[in-house]
């Protein structure tokens, strides 16, 4: 290297003073200058990226070429590298290549670092944006004073199977709430600017149509229209890139027989083309590789060709990059414009985060200790816990509970849980703190007797437990049973055929239940699941999901009326695995059921009703709440113009509660068959007994375009109607206009 190019280094990585002009410099101008000093071998190695499992543990063949690898300069991002003290490590053997450039740290902070949040799934319940991006705030900060810069998160799939395992870390089957819930994480997580020591990048996945995967199976192949992938699958995902999420991920999944990993038009046209994307694309775990068993690329090298050439930037594990590229390039197979392409976009993070001002910023002990032992995260984490729950069913007003009852049964293999609270995805949790239902009911009603049965565990096929618990059951005032599935059974490889409640459960809730003593089921699980005995029998349901580190507390809370319940399903729930996929906003076919005692020829099961056991949207309340005058601005609109619906909604029961009121579409006649509704906007509101608010919603001309191929995004005149209500199946409000 010359002397010039030496100095130039120097002043690139701060290392020695900058004028003030220098200070100017844009990160652009910033990455120019350095990509001028590097070498075809230094710029692929900033496009790859390994785990660091073995990294700083003990000495490994992994080890020392990690180590190496790092030190020349090879390596551009490390996951599963934690905490302070293993990241700066880590950072000082980057320090030591010949430019210097830092290491990107990244992790899967999916629902909390150390404090554990309810799953992704369960917060989506919540319909509350600032408590989502509130959590999503306090993983960062946690995250980031442990040396991370960058979380694997959002995951922003629709999925409409929950079959499918990792159903629970995503918002849902619902475009338009998905679209909000992601803008909130992408907030949450970078904050408002990214370089901040308590906000890290976010990374919207998996890009794209992850969810639909054939049959509910991980891994599995998709095949849509254009109109589905646009209007259904992709919204999220404009809506993080519309955020400025720092990252994407492409997906495992081929879509129409091209694997997203080497899918050009998901990467190429539409992410940087259409949207105009500046960010980059991180493949998810050995994807490139991926693409030989698919059968689309016969060797490691033809796979590195496609991938970067379709824009996936980073190669996460495959090594494909590390091996193949610049054999590539300097073959003539790849444009050395492609590899520049990614190298600019990952290098510009690093500047953005300040890592090349500070290599070491994200790396402070006394923050790290301060941050990690804050008691104000437990708040946060109660406060979403409570707001994740959903009120199923409760005859008589059984909830709340009473806080004199004398003698409480508690009855369940999940009575005691603290890990399966935790459910999938958890990094730093130290779950002996996570706190049980018995804990939290405990604590609520100290005055009151307990007895506990366990009944059957979640994977026995054994009734040898059923006789304790009938008798516990008989000795009480109320039985609580606490059911579901274990935190394990759902998440990242996780796909069941059977999403019943597994084991017993059902059989040992059906015998406690002829005891004629009232029965409250709580319902721990990471999916919807089919429980229509329970359904049908309980006095009273509660989906409490795995709520994290404060679930006992806020399953108390709920449960003795301290928290008014006002969580409301992301996603509907089947009542058999028959009816999947299910979704509210289906098309009405040409021959639909229109009376439940006439289904002849008409697209019906036999064996079964078409709705779902629990549709979205719903969820109850411990008071009621009546909508009322609703009133359209105009009765038609000209093409362009927006339109406003104002309508009045009133607390009618006994107690302060929050509702969730939605207003949703149905464009009545078009071009292409639409949906018997979709849903275009919803708003949370806390109103005290007897109070009264006007709301308004808003319906923009986006609202009411739908997508067509080859034509794009369309707005036809035609007829609407608008339906509002607590949810998708309880319209209380309707109305119709006119598109001019």
């Amino acid at each position: 290297m010359n002397k010039f190019s030496s100095l130039s280094v120097l002043f690139i990585f701060g290392l020695l003073p900058l004028t003030h002009a220098q200070q100017r410099k844009t990160i652009d101008q910033r990455v120019d200058s350095l990509m001028k000093l590097m070498t075809l071998t230094e710029k692929v190695g900033q496009l790859n990226q390994y785990s660091g499992r073995e990294v700083t543990g003990p000495s490994s063949d992994r080890k020392t070429y990690l180590l190496n690898d790092i030190k020349n300069g090879m390596v551009g991002s490390m996951l599963n590298v934690k905490g302070v003290k293993d990241t700066r490590e880590i950072q000082a053997v980057a320090l030591q290549s010949r430019l210097k450039i830092p290491l990107l740290f990244s992790l899967d902070v999916i629902h909390g670092y150390k404090t554990v949040f309810p799953i992704p799934l369960a917060e989506s319940a919540s319909w509350d944006m600032d408590a989502i991006r509130a959590t999503a705030h306090v993983a960062a900060e946690e995250a980031a004073a442990s040396g991370i810069h960058w979380t694997f998160a959002p995951m922003v799939d629709i999925a409409r199977d929950p079959r499918w395992g990792r159903v629970m870390e995503g918002a849902g089957e619902d475009t338009y709430l998905g679209a909000a819930i992601a803008r909130a994480r992408v907030l949450g997580f970078q904050g408002e600017k990214l370089g901040a020591v308590d906000a890290i990048m976010a990374c919207a996945k998996h890009f794209a149509a992850y969810g639909a995967g054939m049959a509910g199976r991980d891994y599995n192949p998709v095949d849509m229209s254009e109109q589905m992938l646009n209007e259904v699958y992709l919204p999220p995902f404009k809506a993080a890139a519309d955020a400025k999420v720092a990252t994407f991920m492409n997906s495992f999944n081929t879509l129409n027989g091209v694997p997203a990993t080497g899918n050009a038009y998901l990467q190429r046209d539409i992410l940087k083309g259409q949207w105009g994307y500046k960010g980059f694309v991180v493949s998810d775990w050995g994807s490139i590789r991926e693409m030989l068993p698919w059968g689309f690329a016969k060797n490691l090298s033809e796979a590195a060709e496609k991938a970067i050439i379709a824009g996936s930037d980073m190669d996460m594990e495959s090594e494909a990059y590390k091996k193949e590229l610049e054999k590539l390039v300097k073959s003539g197979k790849v444009d050395i414009k492609f590899v520049d392409d990614a190298v600019r976009r990952i290098l510009y993070k690093k500047f953005e985060l300040g890592l090349f001002d500070n290599p070491y910023k994200f790396s402070d002990e006394k923050r790290e200790a301060r941050v990690m032992n804050d008691p104000k995260y437990k708040d946060v984490a109660r406060m979403a816990a409570q707001k994740s729950i959903v009120l199923l069913k409760n005859v008589a007003n059984t909830l709340p509970l009473q806080k004199n009852v004398k003698n409480v049964a508690l009855i369940g293999p999940l009575v005691h849980a603290k890990k399966d609270q935790a459910g999938s995805w958890t990094v730093y949790a130290d779950t002996n703190n996570i706190v049980s239902v018995y804990e939290g009911l405990k604590s609520k009603l100290g005055n009151a007797k307990f007895t506990y049965a366990e009944g059957t565990s979640i994977d026995q096929t054994s009734t040898a437990g059923f006789d304790a618990a009938v008798n516990t059951a008989k000795n009480a005032d109320v039985v609580v049973m606490v059911l579901g599935e274990a935190g394990d059974m759902s998440g990242e490889s996780k796909s069941r055929t059977d999403i019943g409640l597994p084991g017993r459960q059902e059989e040992l809730f059906n015998a406690v239940k002829a005891t004629g003593k009232p029965v409250i089921v709580v319902l721990m699980a990471g999916r919807p699941l089919i429980f229509n005995s329970i359904a049908d029998k309980a006095d009273a349901v509660v989906y409490a999901w795995f709520l994290g580190d404060q679930g006992g507390n806020a399953i108390a809370d709920v449960l003795v009326g301290d928290f008014n319940p006002s969580g409301k399903l992301p996603i509907s729930f089947p009542r058999n695995v028959g009816q999947i996929p299910i979704f509210y906003n289906h098309l009405n076919t040409g021959r639909p059921v229109t009376k439940a005692s006439d289904i002849r020829y008409k697209s019906a099961y036999i064996d079964s009703p078409n709705d779902p056991r629990f549709a979205f949207g719903y969820g109850l309340s411990y008071t009621t709440f009546a909508y009322s005058d609703l009133k359209l601005s105009k009765s038609a609109i000209q093409k362009g113009e927006t339109l406003q619906l104002t309508f009045t909604l009133t607390n009618s029961g006994k107690v302060a509660g929050e509702e969730v009121a939605q207003l949703y579409i149905q464009d009545k006649f078009a071009s292409l068959a639409r949906p018997v509704k979709e849903l275009k906007d919803f708003v949370k509101v806390k109103l005290n007994p007897g109070e009264s608010k006007q709301l308004t919603f808003t319906l923009t001309p986006e609202k009411l375009a739908f997508f067509k191929e080859k034509q794009g995004w369309v707005t036809e005149p035609g007829d609407f109607k608008v339906m509002i209500g607590g949810s998708s199946d309880g319209i209380k409000l309707e109305n119709n206009f006119e598109l001019k």
